[in-house]
């Protein structure tokens, strides 16, 4: 006697979904932590940097703004004057000598560093991509700003440096490189560019990197020359890596100081005063902390003008790649 088996039962496609786990939602992920959890994990890592942040740019920038409204010298608490330092500036006639010394050497450096850095950048993307070479070109800026004014300052002594050494063997008569007006700050200009224009052109060379090749490609097909596809290609796309370059070079210019430090001091006859320098024997010279503060206010007021205006202009935040 046989007994004939029931046929299994089949299950619809809506009872077997009814029994699959449903995936949580974005908004059920976070309701049970997981966007806690994330959001604890990103303030862990933005912490040293924040707190970097805090202590070392953004507190002094307020000190010293408040420091710019006051007399103070280290030695007795803060005496409140109000724009007596603002009024005191605009009238100081080496403040505004100083300034213009500082202007004259940011065109000479940007002016020179920029072109260098851009026909440098060019030949390393166009002709070779060698590391060794990178590496090569990156070498001065491993150097401290210190140690290549002096190494400079050896090197162009009137008496003694190989500079001269040479010019004197060419049979032309010795140039005092640092010790003359006319000289100081071109000389001060060419060495910051020696030292900066390598790192300049790394970070040029990078935005060419992301220009797509097959463009060049193209453009050769069409008969189109090195300087033209330079021009209509190379130009344009790299137009947002440049104006980022400029504003940092820019930054950095104004902000010379350390190589004028080591060199001349500030001479001959304040031809190579900068702004920085300026600021610097104020504060930690004649301990006029508060004019020095609202000097370097002032400063910053004209970076900040000049980056925005900068900004503008070159429409650094857009790029012609679509």
């Amino acid at each position: 006697m046989t007994v004939a088996s029931s046929p299994p039962s089949r299950l619809s496609v809506r009872d077997i979904e009814g029994t699959q786990p449903k995936p949580r939602t974005r908004e059920k992920r976070e309701r049970d932590g997981g966007g806690r959890g994330d959001g604890a994990l990103a303030a862990l890592f933005i912490a040293p940097a924040m707190l970097g942040f805090l202590v070392f740019l953004l507190w002094p920038t307020l000190r010293g703004i408040y420091l710019s409204f006051t007399r103070f010298n280290l030695l007795t608490p803060a005496e409140w004057v109000g724009l007596d330092n603002y009024v005191r500036m605009v009238k100081d006639p080496i403040f505004w000598d100083s300034l213009t010394v500082t202007v004259e050497y940011v065109f000479i450096n940007i002016g020179i560093q920029t072109v260098s850095a851009l026909a440098i950048a060019v030949l390393l993307q166009r002709l070779t991509q060698s590391a060794i070479l990178r590496g090569i070109v990156l070498t001065p800026y491993l150097m401290s700003n210190v140690v290549a004014g002096i190494v400079w300052l050896w090197m162009l002594d009137t008496q003694l440096g190989i500079g001269n050494e040479i010019i004197a063997g060419l049979g032309f008569d010795r140039i005092p490189f640092l010790a003359d007006e006319t000289w100081a700050i071109p000389t001060i200009a060419l060495i910051n560019v020696w030292r900066h224009v390598g790192y300049t052109a790394l970070l040029l060379f990078a935005g060419l990197q992301a220009i797509p090749g097959d463009m060049y490609e193209a453009a050769k097909v069409d008969g189109a020359s090195e300087w033209r596809m330079f021009w209509r290609i190379t130009m344009p796309l790299l137009r947002p890596v440049l104006a980022v370059v400029l504003i940092m070079t820019v930054i950095g210019s104004f902000q010379v100081f350390d190589t004028v430090a080591v060199t001349t001091a500030g001479g001959p006859a304040n031809a190579t005063n900068v702004l920085q320098y300026y600021i610097y024997g104020a504060a930690f010279g004649r301990f006029q902390f508060g004019y020095a503060s609202a000097m370097s206010v002032a400063l910053l007021v004209v970076l900040s003008a000049i980056t925005f205006v900068q900004y503008r202009l070159t429409r650094a935040g857009q790029t012609d790649l679509g």
